[in-house]
This record gives C-alpha cells, structure tokens and sequence, in this order.
C-alpha cells in the first residue's frame, strides 16, 4: 500500500484530522455536514487514486502541481454538492463508493475483482438505504477511521501498513461507531 500526501501542506493535513475525528466520534450528530464531508473524503480520493490514469489522457494538466492540487479539491466539492442533497441516496450511493474504494486500492482493479466490490457493495448499500441511522454512523465512522489510519500510517514510518492497516481501519471504526451509538440514543 502507497500512500502519498506529498501534495498537501501542514494546514490541510491538520484540517484532514480534525475532519476525519470529526467523522470518526460525531458523525450522525452533524450528518449534514457529515454528508458533505464524506462526499468530499470519496471524491478527493477517487481523483487521487486515478489521478495516475489521467496522466495518459492528460499529461501536461496531470503532472502540473497546479492542477495536482486543484483536482483533487475539485473532484471533492463536486461530489460533496451532490451527497448533501439526498439523504438515503446520499448514504446507498456512499456506501457503494466506499465499498469500490476499498476493492480498487487494496484488491486491485482485475473484472473479477471490480464485479465482486460491486455486488458487495450494492448489497451494502441497498441495506444502508434500509437502516439509515445505523448506516449514516457506520458510514462515517468508517470514513472518519479511513482518513485517520491514512494519517498515521504516513507519519509513523516504522509502521508496517500491510500490518496495522487493517487493525487501526476497523478498531478505529468500531471505537468511533460504540460513541456515536451511544451519544445519538433515542435520536433520529
């Protein structure tokens, strides 16, 4: 697993913790926002993840700083317009997302592969759209987890993520999703 946050400064790295604790522990209590933020996460790092591939297409915009740091910010505001609108559809279609994130970056892109992630995550998602509290702060302390495990796995070099990625993903989500759970009760 590569991770690379080269492109960014202290400020948006620090911004990126706060955002992602802020998914992690609160996630059903500022939903709206969480929403928009969530979107954000996915479509910040779907540009990243396929930044690469727009080099082929692209390749004087792509290997510009500039537009390194501008797409990314892009491909996020765009998809976080779109997620705060709606809210089941908001938290199927992110699950879904979710869902294809993780088979593309940890399970590789092979058809087989890609057809797997999507019946899973159709699954998924058609069962948030059907508890849509209980997925709403899964959902966002899953992505708040991400993002946090992301940011340590970077800046504690002697980590193994292949490792600790794994245990820190999911101890962090289920510790985020026991708060959130016990904070939100007998809310809707």
């Amino acid at each position: 697993m590569n991770i690379n946050f080269s492109f960014l400064n202290h400020t948006e790295v620090i911004m990126m913790a706060i955002v992602g604790l802020l998914l992690l522990f609160a996630g059903f209590k500022v939903k709206k926002i969480a929403f928009f933020i969530l979107w954000f996460l996915i479509g910040f790092n779907l540009v990243v993840v396929f930044m690469p591939s727009l080099a082929n297409v692209m390749p004087d915009i792509v290997n510009d700083v500039f537009w390194q740091n501008v797409f990314p910010l892009v491909g996020g505001l765009l998809l976080a317009m779109f997620g705060f609108t709606i809210e089941k559809v908001c938290i199927s279609v992110a699950v879904f997302a979710l869902t294809m994130m993780v088979t593309i970056q940890y399970f590789g892109t092979d058809v087989q592969t890609i057809i797997i992630g999507a019946v899973i995550g159709v699954v998924l998602a058609g069962s948030a759209a059907m508890l849509v509290k209980p997925a709403i702060i899964l959902a966002t302390a899953l992505v708040g987890s991400y993002t946090i495990t992301t940011l340590i796995l970077f800046f504690a070099t002697g980590m193994d993520p292949a490792i600790y990625y794994f245990p820190l993903l999911f101890g962090g989500a289920a510790l985020g999703s026991v708060v959130q759970f016990t904070t939100t009760r007998g809310e809707d």
